[in-house]
């Protein structure tokens, strides 16, 4: 949690927050979206006024020209390069940009803005902290609590009903004396919408789960093989909550890539996320330039308390997507770890499992997975998720067990086939989906079956290589199944 000054200005009518940010009262704050703003408020000038009206805050270039000047998109400034962020630097005078970092170029920019009446405008995903306000996290730097984060007043929370994992955009100013952060004025769109119809929307907790009914197919047109065998051995629908579970390298993250590529490819409407947990940066960099996706990490550098912060922003802004009837699929890589964090966050009880796992430990994660669902009234979250086994470590095996019955899907990875260099080296016998009826069609269901008892007859290994061999003289899966016989 980011740590700021806790005192009050006697006769402000404004609270300094522990943040440091200055908390609009309700006698000077914001009015509201058609109220007027206070002397305290930022005093924005006419020219900046005009700016905002102008902005929708999509700006791809950072900054949207008006007839009183530019109004600077800080969520563009963001995705600038070092390099082109220096260039942006030049325009507003500012020595040595070179060394400063980036959070800091950014910071003076948008202050050296805000110096010649200029209008700022703002966007991020919102986190509420305990003590009511909130700060506005960007994904591009994986929420992760930096300089020019935006910070929300309780009485802006309360009156627009804002929840954790909004997308909040609108008007900022720059921090006054004794501030720290950029300040949000007023909302003007949560979820890219007017912020009244918004609040009308259903929570999360409220809505109805179905079985997944609708299917994800992976099968694209490059004929992937991999992605063929999951679509006939263990088929995915919006709302699965599958376990990819895997010993240590037999390709579990090659295999997350191509199903996140898939996805992409063959629905394009999904919102995709990739969410990496303690894994290594080289790792994070290559699921980045391999996978077109919103891919947010927290390295194995990173503290336990920090894994936990990003997955739960990841799950809340999956929640209130699901909430506007998105389509959302999270991509874990892994659970396991993400257990272990919530592990050693855990206050001790006194009742420890095997491996040193404490028995209320796992309620949290458990909880992330369980949101996975398919909802009746719309939308859905998936969540495909690695477990780890076979890793030498007891409280591995104790949080596998304590996920093997909660998803409804699992695709099994056989160290004996990657031995053989067999890949996908997917289990067959031991991956399944559970009521797999309502995702096959009705008449690929009969022949799927047919497959499985043929497959599931000989040894894992004997049968991945004899699907494959079927596989490659077949250019799709409906021109394979259709060539099965009775005999097969």
């Amino acid at each position: 949690m980011q740590e700021g000054q806790g005192e009050l200005e006697v006769g402000s009518g404004r609270e300094l927050s522990k943040e440091g940010a200055l908390s609009p009262s309700p006698e000077t704050g914001v009015q509201g979206m058609g109220g007027s703003l206070g002397a305290n408020a930022g005093g924005l000038s006419e020219a900046q006024k005009g700016a905002l009206a102008a902005n929708d805050g999509n700006s791809p270039a950072g900054a949207v020209e008006v007839s009183g000047g530019p109004a600077l998109d800080l969520g563009a400034l963001q995705r600038l390069s070092f390099g082109e962020l220096q260039k942006k630097a030049a325009e507003y005078q500012i020595e040595n940009p070179g060394l400063l970092r980036k959070h800091e170029l950014i910071f003076e920019i948008l202050r050296r803005h805000a110096q010649r009446n200029g209008a700022i405008w703002g966007e991020g995903v919102l986190e509420i902290l305990q003590e009511g306000y909130g700060f506005l996290r960007s994904p591009h730097y994986n929420y992760f609590p930096c300089p020019e984060d935006i910070y929300v007043s309780p009485s802006l929370i309360r009156r627009y009903g804002l929840k954790k994992g909004n997308l909040v955009s609108g008007p900022i100013r720059p921090p006054k004396d004794k501030e720290r952060y950029f300040s949000l004025l007023q909302v003007d769109k949560v979820e890219g919408d007017d912020p009244e119809k918004v609040r009308g929307r259903i929570f999360f907790d409220n809505l109805t789960p179905l079985f997944p009914n609708r299917r994800i197919f992976l099968e694209g047109k490059s004929g992937d093989l991999s992605m063929r065998v999951v679509d006939l051995v263990a088929p995915i629908g919006f709302g699965q909550r599958g376990l990819i579970v895997a010993p240590p390298r037999t390709g579990k993250t090659v295999l997350l890539q191509k199903i996140a590529n898939a996805i992409a490819e063959n629905h394009p409407d999904a919102y995709l996320i990739v969410l990496l947990i303690d894994e290594r940066p080289e790792e994070v960099t290559d699921m980045e330039r391999s996978v077109r996706a919103e891919v947010i990490s927290s390295t194995f550098d990173e503290t336990p308390e920090r894994h936990v912060q990003v997955a739960e922003m990841v799950i809340e802004r999956a929640k209130r997507l699901a909430e506007t009837r998105v389509d959302v699929v999270i991509l874990l890589d892994s659970l396991t770890r993400l257990a272990r964090a919530y592990n050693t966050l855990q206050p001790h009880s006194g009742k420890i499992l095997t491996g040193g796992v404490d028995a209320n430990a796992l309620h949290k994660p458990r909880r992330f997975f369980a949101t996975a669902r398919n909802l009746e009234e719309g939308g859905s979250v998936t969540i495909l998720a690695t477990a780890l086994i076979d890793t030498g470590s007891k409280m591995d095996e104790v949080i596998f067990e304590e996920f093997k019955g909660t998803g409804n899907m699992e695709i099994h990875l056989d160290r004996a086939l990657v031995d053989r260099r067999i890949y996908p080296a997917i289990n067959i016998p031991k991956s399944g989906t559970r009521k797999e009826e309502l995702l096959y069609h009705p008449d690929e269901l009969p022949r799927i079956h047919m497959l499985r008892r043929a497959l599931t007859s000989v040894p894992p290994v004997e049968a991945m290589e004899l699907l494959l061999e079927k596989l490659k003289k077949t250019r799709n899966n409906v021109e394979f199944l259709l060539s099965l016989n009775l005999k097969e």
